[in-house]
């Protein structure tokens, strides 16, 4: 199950409040052959992040959780860019559990979110201190408005908003579950870079995937640079000629690309997500004061849309 973004968060009894962390959607079932943590592109990631299943071996027989792991760097902030780089920093990664689907072989599918919610916080009962890098993602009671102000302090990704009757519809995307972004991002999957030598960017034009009857529009050039494990993935993804309809830009502007630019183009399939944090979508469709912050393996990129 999905939230549906939203340009603002609801208020009312009838919600309750959770932040998100920026992370990857994790699964995590435990039954009587072990514990299986699933990715949300439905891939057993079990492997790769062994220290959460160790972790997960705590819960009980036949329950299935829905969270996200995320990581938190040595400032005790959240860092996307860690959990790219998880094997070598296992110490720093925490599962947060924010619904149960499933509990000791019941289903809980059909159950309203409060009764969900009460199973959850009573399995984290159960676990007590021996949670260990399981942990419970708590709503919060606070006002729309205190929530963004703590979320841009301490540096979350989003606001959640669920309504408290709501039913767990699996693979959907509901209006039942609403996000807000507090720092804006999104990903995008069409991109290039500007040379094959360095582990720059400089500029990266990127877009959201077209759809069957829309052609491919050029959205922003992102400044930054690239760790040496993007450039080794990046290979064999070239193509010879570019995927935009709108390139090259006739007008001369900070965020066009001329043809004599493209020129130095390398473009590359849309088969790699990245993700792009950015102040604004300006009214002609470029990102304004954006930057890189890492790829993607948990998301598709026939999944992304401009979301704002």
């Amino acid at each position: 199950m999905y939230a549906l973004a939203v340009q603002n968060i609801p208020e009312g009894k009838e919600w309750l409040y959770e932040v998100k962390f920026d992370g990857y959607r994790c699964i995590a079932g435990k039954s009587q052959n072990g514990v299986t943590l699933w990715l949300r592109r439905g891939n057993d990631f079990t492997s790769q992040f062994p220290h959460i299943a160790r972790a997960c071996e705590r819960l009980p027989i036949d329950t299935l959780l829905d969270g996200e792991i995320m990581a938190i760097d040595k400032s005790g902030r959240i860092s996307f860019n860690l959990l790219q780089h998880h094997r070598s920093h296992a110490q720093a990664l925490l599962f947060y559990a924010f619904d149960v689907i499933v509990h000791r072989g019941e289903n809980l599918v059909n159950a309203p979110l409060e009764k969900r919610q009460t199973v959850l916080n009573e399995i984290f009962e159960d676990l007590g201190k021996n949670a260990s890098a399981v942990c419970l993602s708590e709503t919060i009671d606070a006002t729309p408005k205190e929530l963004i102000r703590a979320a841009k302090e301490v540096g979350f990704e989003e606001i959640v908003a669920k309504r408290k009757t709501s039913f767990y519809e699996p693979g959907k995307r509901s209006r039942a579950w609403l996000k807000y972004r507090v720092h804006k991002g999104q990903e995008f999957c069409h991109w290039r870079i500007r040379t094959r030598q360095s582990f720059r960017f400089d500029h990266c034009w990127l877009l959201p995937r077209r759809k069957a009857d829309v052609c491919c529009q050029g959205a922003e050039r992102v400044r930054g640079s690239y760790p040496r494990e993007v450039a080794t993935k990046l290979k064999g993804w070239e193509i010879d000629t570019c995927p935009f309809a709108n390139l090259p830009e006739r007008k001369r502007t900070q965020w066009a690309l001329t043809r004599e630019e493209m020129k130095n183009c390398v473009w590359l399939r849309p088969e790699l997500v990245a993700q792009i944090e950015f102040g604004e979508w300006t009214p002609d469709g470029h990102l304004r004061r954006s930057k890189f912050i890492g790829l993607r393996n948990d998301k598709e990129p026939r999944e992304i849309v401009r979301e704002t």
